[in-house]
């Protein structure tokens, strides 16, 4: 089968960090689907991987957790899923990644995949969409349809891929009133699309852009990115016995300064449950189940920003350039191979 992978860690400039290449077909065994991988998005998790995980000598690295695909085989111990239905899911860390034609998926993180969305569209989506609705729901426990509509969550790096279904998620289900950050007008209109309450800079002090908005401290922080450059306005824009979850990989976080107003911390990674085999893995399958119902009822739309062709190695290398930059607005997808 065509693939892309890699056996260095390498800048993404070097035509070497990510190549063409072909591997055996695997087989699907236990609870394990094949899926014939039709379209695929590129995260942060896939440039943080390239550049920190090598694989043994000799081996490929496959990288990609977002897909969009069709079950061509099923393990004997599947039971939810068949030969010949349309699926969508993140997958597992620990696992070979969607950037190949075939993949082995635990089917207890798939679901079937939203019918009134393309496959590029809907592979816009499982990650992010999982994060978000862990973080929201799992991490910091915000009842659907039922917190105050006193209450208020931030999303710092709202443009990107978890955000803008975050604020959908935030916006359609729960009761808060939801304020994003972006910094270009492009990315402020997006979100005001997708449904924010409100739009401030992240380029000026949060507590600051905050007041001039008309909003004193939050209920709920969420940071998506440059944590480390936030915290400070983070501690002193969340209110006391506020709750405050974060996604990305600060090389410092100060606990400390949580304690005086009791500040509760949430970490979330959506590939808890499938590294370790939680008794609630499946809850991936549900989640992913439900939010299919939700974007075919016309609840939440994809957040596809840009398509950059087929699955290979040369268009791999422009998107994840693209994400390393952090200029992205969205998901960027890939579909089909040569």
């Amino acid at each position: 089968m065509k693939a892309v992978g890699y056996q260095h860690s390498l800048p993404i400039s070097d035509p070497q960090s990510l190549q063409d290449i072909s591997l055996p077909v695997p087989k699907a065994t236990g609870r394990d689907l094949l899926v014939e991988v039709r379209a695929i998005s590129v995260n942060p998790v896939d440039t943080k991987v390239r550049s920190r995980s090598v694989p043994a000598v000799g081996q490929w690295k496959v990288l990609g957790w977002d897909a969009v695909g069709i079950v061509r085989e099923v393990g004997p111990e599947v039971t939810e899923f068949a030969v010949g239905d349309r699926v969508w899911y993140a997958g597992d860390i620990s696992r070979p990644g969607s950037n190949a034609q075939y993949q082995l998926v635990d089917e207890r993180i798939v679901g079937r995949a939203p019918c009134n969305l393309s496959d590029a569209e809907a592979a816009a989506l499982p990650l992010t969409a999982i994060t978000a609705w862990e973080l929201l729901f799992d991490r910091l426990q915000v009842e659907v349809g039922k917190e105050d509509k006193s209450k208020s969550v931030l999303v710092i790096g709202a443009a990107g891929g978890v955000g803008s279904i975050l604020v959908q998620l935030a916006r359609r289900l729960t009761n808060l009133r939801v304020i994003g950050t972006a910094s270009r007008p492009e990315t402020k209109a997006w979100l005001e699309q997708l449904g924010a309450h409100h739009v401030i800079n992240h380029c000026n002090p949060l507590s600051e852009a905050l007041a001039g908005a008309g909003f004193g401290e939050i209920d709920y922080v969420v940071s998506l990115t440059n944590t480390e450059d936030h915290q400070a306005e983070i501690v002193k824009s969340i209110k006391p016995q506020g709750k405050f979850a974060l996604i990305d990989d600060p090389p410092s976080l100060d606990v400390s300064a949580l304690k005086q107003k009791s500040i509760s911390l949430h970490w979330e990674f959506m590939f808890t449950r499938s590294l370790f085999e939680t008794e609630d893995m499946r809850a991936q399958n549900q989640l992913l189940s439900e939010l299919a119902g939700l974007i075919d009822s016309g609840l939440i739309k994809t957040t596809l920003g840009q398509f950059f062709g087929k699955i290979n190695a040369e268009n791999l290398r422009k998107a994840h350039a693209m994400v390393e930059s952090k200029a992205t607005k969205g998901k960027i997808v890939l579909e089909g191979f040569e």
